[in-house]
């Protein structure tokens, strides 16, 4: 069986991979606040974990491998966004317009990931579906004397957890004297977080023993963890940006919920996002949504290609020149492989090379690598670029209507004298290379470049794509 070491954020190391049960693999991710559009570092631990989704169901068995992602639908955020719809004169009661609100995003958010090559996991909860075994936990957490009940709050008392803080590996003093945290008159430490919180008229609530209210965004993950993995996983993944406090207060009430389990085995955490070296930010105007990329012509892969070229316990710049190198080598995949047929999933064995790969940590950089070096063997590139998210059933479909498009507006004999002339162009280039004679090269490429054809050249070969001005008469003599 192929080796898996992950690095394990709470032991600060990496560690060979070994799960409770082999015939059950379980991971859990935290998803979205289903407020509005995804942006693009939401998307992050999305094509980060599909990654780990996929190594582990090749490794494990399909059936053996339960991923849970949640969905965050009763939040502050939720309540402020249909307040402001209603205001606005949208029509329903305010929780008519949280639940228009929150089904639409879903629906985004489903849409613009299997646009990213994301697998759906195997079961998306739903905080609301949870909340009475939200109550049932914090109803333990009070009888064992780690929450207590003021004013209609419930706060977890952090003091009673003596191992608080070694996820994010600070202790509870030094996070007083470094951070901003709320001081409320009920609260016995400032680090006490909330469990329960009482909702007025006005918002969303449900009965508990402590009045109508609503949960706390950290047990709602806890909660839904315990019902569909258990006390114990193995995996428990997210943003960096979860560590604290979200996913130290994860580790606190779960474990006193559940004396002697371990909740999550190994913890991973993808570090940020970048666009063009700078903080993603609406002040800078550097901030996108995944469907604004996509609709601003980059395709779903492309922004997944992007992103898997960087390490995930690495910050990742987004830039304009990577998306169109990574476009560059995906089209040149896809020309490579567009009259082959894929090998049926089942029968399908990965490479040893590229499981190492993705087994030392999800080295990803070095698993691109690998299928950038699959172009003589172009089914076996076709079978593995799959295999990690690439050349979909839907990229393939797109990329044939494109060259059928092509060939009805400028003719079958245009795309023959375009591979043609890209032949021609690789053998210049390498004669060029050895001669240091580049004259020939820019020659043909300044002709090409004024016939409306975008040159594009790598080691992996040359490409030829016809522009919005295309003139294929230009193409004569050439």
């Amino acid at each position: 069986m192929t080796a898996i070491r992950l690095y394990n954020t709470r032991t600060r190391s990496k560690e060979e991979f070994t799960p409770f049960d082999p015939r059950n693999v379980r991971m859990y991710v935290c998803g979205p606040t289903v407020y509005d559009r995804a942006h693009l570092g939401n998307a992050r631990p999305v094509v980060v974990f599909d990654t780990l989704f996929r190594l582990l169901r090749h490794v494990y068995g399909e059936e053996h491998v339960t991923y849970v992602r949640n969905f965050t639908d009763v939040d502050d955020k939720i309540n402020a966004t249909a307040l402001a719809r209603q205001e606005a004169g949208a029509v329903g009661t305010l929780e008519e317009l949280i639940h228009q609100r929150t089904e639409e995003t879903i629906g985004w958010y489903h849409a613009d990931m299997d646009a990213l090559g994301a697998l759906r996991p195997t079961a998306e909860p739903r905080a609301t579906q949870y909340i009475g075994a939200m109550v049932a936990m914090i109803e333990g957490l009070i009888e064992r004397g780690h929450a207590y009940e003021v004013s209609g709050h419930v706060l977890f008392d952090v003091r009673s957890y003596p191992e608080y803080g070694r996820l994010s590996g600070r202790s509870v003093d030094d996070m007083i004297a470094g951070a901003r945290v709320e001081v409320a008159p009920y609260k016995r430490d400032p680090m006490d977080f909330v469990l329960w919180k009482p909702s007025d008229a006005s918002l969303p609530g449900w009965d508990s023993p402590w009045g109508r209210g609503r949960p706390g965004w950290h047990i709602e993950c806890s909660a839904m963890s315990y019902e569909l993995l258990g006390a114990s996983f193995d995996i428990h993944g997210g943003g960096i940006d979860l560590q604290f406090p979200h996913h130290e207060n994860e580790v606190a009430q779960s474990c006193c919920a559940h004396p002697g389990a371990d909740f999550a085995r190994v913890w991973m955490h993808n570090e940020m996002l970048l666009v063009e070296s700078k903080k993603m930010s609406k002040s800078l105007g550097n901030f996108f949504t995944v469907r604004e990329l996509l609709e601003q012509g980059y395709p779903g892969e492309v922004i997944r290609f992007v992103m898997l070229s960087t390490h995930y316990r690495k910050p990742m710049d987004w830039t304009a020149e990577k998306a169109r190198e990574a476009k560059q080598a995906l089209d040149d995949w896809m020309h490579l492989t567009c009259d082959l047929h894929p090998a049926p999933a089942e029968d399908f064995q990965a490479d040893e090379k590229l499981l190492e790969a993705l087994g030392d940590d999800l080295n990803t950089h070095l698993a691109l690598t690998y299928l950038r070096a699959l172009r003589s063997q172009p089914q076996k590139l076709l079978d593995h670029a799959r295999f990690m998210g690439f050349l979909s059933d839907d990229a393939r479909a797109e990329y044939n209507r494109a060259q059928a498009s092509f060939v009805m507006s400028f003719g079958a004999g245009s795309t023959s004298r375009l591979a043609h002339l890209a032949q021609k162009m690789h053998a210049l280039r390498a004669a060029a290379m050895a001669s240091k004679d580049f004259a020939p090269v820019d020659a043909l490429k300044s002709a090409l470049i004024a016939a409306g054809v975008e040159v594009r050249m790598s080691k992996e070969g040359v490409e030829l794509v016809p522009g919005a001005g295309f003139d294929p008469a230009k193409l004569e003599g050439l």
